[in-house]
């Protein structure tokens, strides 16, 4: 069997190596239209950022092989042409038409696999080739970034696009100290999380001085602006900024042009439109990565998630079914995670906005935490947002962020959102504990916990951002602190009054009846235990402010005792 493989970094040499496992006597052929094969481009911030010093690594097998030419040919038995790209499909004859160094060549082929990747996202106003702006992909857009900071002539770096790579080279960047700003189209940066720990991360960012705009649209660019030792500027609708360099990260758009052009069935979104088992509407071709759309698991609609996780475990579903075994790919949750300097950001599932939007009635709730005991040196906060629907129970999302050890609960929740579960589901998890690892009650657990107490309607609560509003529209609201006098005399809401837990009892009086009654501590832990109290006491109108004063992610309204 002949098998071409066109595209030679995540997906394709994972098809490409397993077919010529499953199958030692295939012909098995890879084309990359790039120079370098089998690359970590997610590693590429870390290296600009001084994480690693040799470049090598993100080409290199963890024993410091090349994963070049010679390595798929000796190790892998692939045949292997870079620098040659693939520039039409004849489906009905069974060849693709490639070109390398102005020749043009056909290849036949028994089955045909597709991980042509996906291709920057290019906002209009920046589409002409710009000396100082430029993306991040390629292991030579990442070589270029990193010999300019080398030379000491970049210092001043715009970032348009506030996602996960944005947000990652803002650190990379920041480490090797450079001035950044972040331009974002968006109200909030990482909009792959909800708003208040969107906010939440954010205000992080600027604390160690990072510029962030958001509302901000690109309208043009500026070569050489006068009067500056920048090089380059952008015009927005918020006026110029200057820097020595644009990097563009605003998002990557399916490479299926090929796909197209060879009349194969193309996704709302532009992906290719694949079956379980990687298939294409033409039944030879498979396609794999990031050119292809994926099933959100939940939802059951396409989505499109780009990631190097997925590719390469579609790359070995595609890669069984080219070789006669029947496999399939479920889809995805949407998982994904970020690192920028002592902050985690993760998240999986649906946000509440698209659980919202995908027509489920949402529940969810913010709860913050140690991510282990009080006692132990190194423990560190966890801000938690879980989402249920509240006719079944079952969890939709979960996003984590701060500087405690948050990466293992999201995943922990893919794992529970994979295989359906509900929130109690969740709640009683037999997971590991000991003191170096988490609390007695997982930080999952608790906020699992915290969300049947909302879906049975034990909890009434409400989120910050929904408290902040109401204090800007001028809501007679009670707002009640639970803390000790100690922590209140640090901090506070503005407008507090303080009572705290263990005089709620003596001091009722001096909590109304006849308005709104948010009462928040902390961690709201406290805040939960005074609002039961108050509601046996015949407090018809209280509501717990989700995730306390620790996910409080506003400037205004604190006040600094």
């Amino acid at each position: 069997m002949k098998v071409l493989v066109i595209g030679g970094v995540a997906a394709g040499p994972k098809i490409a190596s397993k077919v010529k496992r499953v199958m030692p006597d295939a012909e098995v052929t890879l084309i990359q239209k790039g120079k370098y094969l089998s690359y970590a481009g997610c590693g590429l911030p870390y290296y600009i950022g001084g994480v690693f010093s040799d470049r090598d690594h993100l080409i290199s097998t963890p024993t410091g092989t090349h994963r070049d030419i010679p390595f798929f040919k000796n190790v892998k038995g692939l045949t292997v042409r870079t620098n040659t790209e693939a520039i039409k499909i004849d489906r009905e004859n069974k060849k693709v038409l490639v070109v390398s160094d102005g020749q043009e060549e056909w290849l036949s082929y028994d089955k045909l696999a597709l991980a042509t990747g996906a291709e920057p996202f290019v906002p209009p106003p920046l589409k002409n080739s710009y000396e100082n702006v430029t993306t991040l992909q390629t292991v030579e857009e990442g070589d270029m970034i990193f010999k300019a900071l080398e030379s000491g002539t970049v210092n001043n770096v715009v970032i348009v696009g506030g996602g996960y790579i944005g947000v990652e080279m803002a650190e990379a960047l920041m480490l090797r100290k450079c001035k950044v700003t972040i331009v974002e189209r968006e109200s909030n940066i990482l909009s792959i999380i909800d708003p208040v720990l969107s906010m939440l991360t954010r205000n992080y960012l600027e604390q160690m001085g990072i510029k962030i705009l958001t509302d901000t649209n690109v309208t043009g660019f500026i070569e050489k602006p006068g009067n500056s030792s920048c090089a380059c500027a952008l015009e927005t609708g918020k006026g110029k900024i200057q820097g020595d360099l644009i990097l563009l990260v605003v998002g990557v758009r399916p490479r299926s042009e090929l796909a197209k052009d060879a009349g194969l069935e193309i996704g709302k979104l532009g992906g290719i439109k694949v079956e379980a088992t990687m298939q294409t509407s033409d039944p030879d071709i498979y396609a794999a990565g990031d050119c292809v759309e994926c099933l959100d698991r939940i939802t059951g609609n396409s989505v499109y998630v780009p990631l190097g996780s997925t590719a390469n475990k579609q790359g070995r579903i595609a890669a069984q079914n080219i070789a006669g075994k029947k496999a399939l790919f479920p889809g995805i949750v949407c998982s994904g995670v970020c690192q920028i300097i002592n902050y985690t950001v993760a998240r999986t599932g649906l946000t509440e906005i698209q659980a919202r939007a995908a027509g489920f009635d949402a529940v969810s709730v913010l709860v913050s935490g140690p991510d282990r005991p009080h006692f132990m040196s190194g423990m560190a906060p966890i801000f938690m947002k879980l989402i249920a629907d509240k006719n079944t129970g079952k969890m939709l999302g979960v996003q984590a962020v701060g500087p405690g050890d948050c990466d293992k609960r999201v995943n922990v929740a893919a794992t529970a959102i994979s295989a359906g579960m509900t929130a109690s589901d969740v709640a009683n998890l037999d997971l590991c504990y000991a003191p170096p690892y988490s609390p007695a009650m997982d930080n999952l657990i608790t906020a699992a916990n915290v969300l049947c107490n909302k879906l049975d309607g034990t909890m009434n609560s409400v989120s910050p951002i929904d408290v902040h509003k109401r204090l800007e529209d001028g809501e007679d609201i009670f707002l009640l602190d639970v803390r000790s006098p100690k922590e209140f005399s640090h901090m506070a809401l503005s407008g507090s009054h303080l009572v705290p837990l263990g005089k709620i009892d003596e001091r009722m009086d001096e909590i109304p009846k006849d308005k709104p009654v948010v009462v928040y501590c902390k961690l709201s832990l406290r805040g939960y235990e005074a609002a039961i109290k108050l509601k046996a006491k015949g407090y018809n109108n209280v509501q717990v402010m989700e995730g306390g004063l620790l996910m409080w992610p506003f400037s205004r309204g604190l006040s600094l005792k």
